[in-house]
């Protein structure tokens, strides 16, 4: 970072450099406060014929000098430094997932322990794990080295044993990686990344087992013990290599090294960064959400703990196919209240993988894409929560053999009945027509529980945010606050089934509005609660069922409204929804008409 005082920065220009399109925003201080003013786009250039991401970055960033008037390259396509009445910015930065982003192979000694350590420390800065690699993966030695030629990652995290532990293990996992001399995607002269963070007496046995064709380097243990994590060394590490390695080789980058003034950081890491730093802040948990074309990211944080998954099969066009494959057919079709061909729906599914940039072109269309996001963003959160668990092999009454062979055992720290923010981002929730689809989107998968507030990502600018809030955190704030957030509005559910036919919650709402009643078992309702306003709700639930303070017991918190409202939902936990126990067609065209989702 350039040596500047955060109080003098009043210029700030940040690029996202995108698979497909690079973004650029300008946030100018304004009356004291930081505000995203203008953004421009362009089509991402790391490919033929172009071939130099630096030539999209400028057209993006001269689109952004136009809107604003502002000039802010020079002759020579140069980012003009510092900001001068209405030429230049006080600092640049930018993020990455061009050319396909970061990705990594995972080892570790133990699946379920060292490994899964090492993969949330990768997963968490920001990369796309291949595999993971273990010695109790039941894939035999000869396998694993195919597996590893096979692959083309961008660097490799090694892990494995405590420290002070057995060395035996972590050698026989390396002696697997350099036989296989693992081949990079970028550069023919690049000499692979290897992060050593195992247990430290293992250490030189490692490093003697590798030559010169890898470039080995060793940072603190993930486990230094079975009850502790440690991944913050590996991630500084990873983003450290991933900025003098792997970009260094891509096509323009270290043209983009040169102009900005802070680490270049992998998108999804910028992603998760700002919304640690918003949890932190105010003390809450957080879940967010990115659902792309081809993978679908959810972030978490749960008292604290950070987590991170990639779910690289389900997505709205490259990877659609395989959401209706996972979730099956049925499965979509039950959030789908209007006769719709099968046969037709199939065709629609593969035009969308060949034509990933369309959208929907009639009422139908959009319907269906919507049903798939639900099942996408479902099985995503599933996958999350199956990953995001306490420690494995702590605390349980179990010999040495059952924690090389436990396939549980780590309790999952997502808990929705403690969620307080759900922040939506991509493209079919950040651009449906109504707000009110996202929300009903957000709901219907993740199924939150109690209080929580809704939300969704203007213009996708929190890739922008999280880099900023590295170097100048005020500012970032400020902007997630002001300009980012779309917040949509406060769900209120209740867990548990409650019995059909009867009263599920009653409701009791003071404040800017108010209104009371009762919620009947199955019921969704939508009451007017505007972003400025605040309103206390009162809800006593019905026996067995739980609303935040335990079953049956009644429960008042404050909420916030937003741009579709205040949502009152007595469907229950978990949603029951077709077959022959869940709600059918009929009950779920209620649910759309309470939501007001296809109005005209």
């Amino acid at each position: 970072m350039s040596k500047i005082n955060p109080d003098d920065i009043e210029v700030i220009l940040a690029t996202d450099c995108g698979s497909t399109t690079t973004k650029a925003i300008l946030i100018e201080k304004i009356d004291g406060h930081y505000r995203q003013t203008y953004r421009g786009e362009a089509p991402t250039t790391v490919e033929e014929p172009a071939a130099d991401v630096t030539v999209g970055v400028t057209n993006a960033v001269s689109e952004v000098a136009e809107l604003a008037g502002r000039k802010l390259l020079d002759e020579n396509d140069q980012i003009l430094r510092p900001s001068n009445g209405k030429q230049g910015c006080d600092i640049y930065i930018s993020t990455s997932s061009a050319g396909g982003g970061l990705q990594m192979l995972v080892a570790g000694v133990v699946r379920e322990m060292t490994a899964a350590s090492a993969k949330r420390a990768a997963l968490g800065a920001g990369a796309i794990v291949m595999d993971t690699i273990s010695s109790n993966d039941k894939r035999k030695p000869y396998e694993q080295i195919q597996r590893i030629r096979e692959l083309r990652p961008d660097m490799i995290l090694l892990s494995g044993g405590t420290d002070g532990g057995t060395v035996k293990h972590v050698v026989q996992l390396a002696e697997l990686i350099a036989p296989a001399k693992p081949q990079p995607r970028f550069g023919d002269k690049y000499r692979m990344p290897i992060i050593y963070a195992g247990n430290i007496e293992a250490w030189e046995p490692v490093k003697e087992t590798f030559d010169d064709d890898v470039e080995l380097s060793q940072v603190e243990n993930v486990r230094p013990q079975l009850d502790n994590e440690n991944l913050g060394p590996a991630r500084d590490e990873i983003h450290e290599l991933f900025l003098e390695h792997v970009m260094a080789h891509a096509p323009g980058y270290d043209k983009l090294i040169s102009w900005t003034d802070a680490p270049i950081m992998p998108t999804p890491g910028a992603v998760g960064n700002i919304l640690q730093t918003i949890a932190e802040r105010d003390g809450i948990n957080a879940v967010g959400v990115d659902i792309g074309g081809a993978t679908t990211d959810v972030f978490s944080v749960f008292d604290g703990v950070f987590n991170r998954t990639v779910s690289a099969n389900l997505g709205m066009s490259y990877s659609i196919s395989n959401v209706c494959a996972e979730a099956t057919m049925p499965n979509i079709l039950r959030w789908v209240h209007v006769d719709m061909q099968e046969r037709e729906l199939r065709n629609r599914v593969k035009n969308k993988m060949i034509r990933p940039t369309t959208i929907p072109q009639t009422l139908e269309a959009l319907i269906f894409e919507q049903a798939v996001a639900r099942e996408a963003l479902r099985l995503a959160y599933i996958q999350h929560k199956e990953f995001a668990t306490t420690l494995k092999g702590v605390q349980q009454q179990r010999t040495v053999g059952d924690l090389f062979t436990q396939d549980s055992g780590g309790q999952s720290i997502v808990n929705n009945m403690k969620l307080d923010l759900l922040v939506a981002s991509g493209g079919v929730l950040s651009h449906a027509p109504r707000m009110h689809q996202t929300a009903a989107m957000l709901i219907d998968a993740f199924e939150p529980e109690g209080f929580t507030t809704l939300a969704k990502d203007s213009i996708f600018m929190m890739p922008h945010l999280g880099v900023l809030a590295q170097v100048h955190p005020q500012a970032a704030l400020e902007v997630f606050e002001r300009d980012c957030l779309i917040y949509l509005g406060t769900c209120v559910a209740i867990a548990g089934q409650p019995r059909p036919g009867r009263v599920a919650f009653r409701y009791k709402i003071t404040g800017d509005i108010s209104d009371e009643g009762e919620m009947i078992a199955g019921e969704l309702k939508l009451l007017p609660l505007s972003g400025e306003q605040r309103a206390t709700v009162e809800i006593e639930p019905a026996r067995g069922l739980d609303c935040g303070a335990g079953k049956g017991k009644p429960v008042s918190r404050e909420v916030r409204g937003g741009e579709v409202g205040l949502i009152l939902d007595a469907r229950g936990r978990e949603l029951a929804v077709g077959g022959e126990k869940g709600a059918d067609r009929q009950t779920v065209t209620q649910w759309v008409n309470a939501m007001h989702l296809y109005d005209d």
